[in-house]
């Protein structure tokens, strides 16, 4: 971490930044809590999530590397993504302003 900050990185999915708040869910049940232009950080994604992409700003998983459900669809919507962050659901507090960096596959907080 730099100057206060903390950088998580994992793969870069689908280029692009973006930072917004984060919003972090266990499953498709919470998604209700999602606000239009969220990051969104889960452990990983399937086809039950694809109606919440283009809600979205950027995406964080867990789980997964580039042919994960979350990168394909993400690279599908121009949106971006990093996935296969270890433990990034625990470490970034649901509602933090995050910044999502898709080209070099980090997210900063």
């Amino acid at each position: 971490s730099s100057a206060g900050r903390t950088i998580l990185y994992g793969t870069s999915a689908c280029p692009g930044s973006a930072s917004s708040p984060a919003r972090v869910l266990k499953d498709t049940l919470e998604v209700h809590k999602l606000q239009p232009g969220d990051a969104l950080i889960t452990k990983q994604t399937d086809p039950g999530w694809a109606p919440i992409f283009p809600l979205i700003r950027s995406l964080v998983i867990e789980r997964g590397g580039m042919l994960s459900h979350g990168a394909i669809v993400a690279r599908e919507y121009g949106i971006p993504a990093v996935v296969g962050v270890h433990k990034v659901t625990e470490l970034i507090p649901d509602g933090q302003l995050i910044h999502v960096n898709g080209d070099q596959g980090y997210v900063e907080f």
